[in-house]
């Protein structure tokens, strides 16, 4: 019998539909999820109280190359920062906004999640 390998596309549905279920375990509200601008892509936008929250998903089937969230390098926090900023103006939100990383690794029974709140600050570069 062979073993089920799933794609990468398969994983990352997979781990950023965890990572919903994480943020609303936690109390936040979900506006949007893989929401598009262009070429750009913000894998969830939530609500934690007063605060409009971009979140990264990162999945990984395990960590032998490094944690999920080393990967969001600065050419993505740019790419999210971009997005961010035509989410904000479309939807005329007037929030405090951050951005936060959720990693998922599924290795074994049980996926590892962990979320990182401010993972990144948006700078003028």
């Amino acid at each position: 019998m062979e073993k089920f390998v799933p794609n990468k596309k398969e994983i990352g549905d997979k781990g950023e539909a965890l990572a919903v279920e994480f943020l609303l375990g936690r109390g936040f509200r979900i506006l949007e999820t893989n929401w598009k601008y262009k070429h750009l892509e913000i894998d969830i936008i939530a609500m934690d109280r007063n605060q409009l929250v971009i979140v990264e998903v990162k999945t990984r089937l395990n960590s032998q190359f490094g944690a999920p969230e080393e990967f969001v390098d600065l050419k993505k926090q740019k790419f999210l920062i971009k997005a961010a900023n035509h989410y904000i103006e479309q939807h005329n939100v007037d929030a405090e906004t951050r951005f936060d990383i959720i990693s998922v690794i599924h290795s074994g029974q049980q996926p590892q999640i962990s979320h990182i709140p401010d993972a990144f600050y948006p700078t003028l570069r």
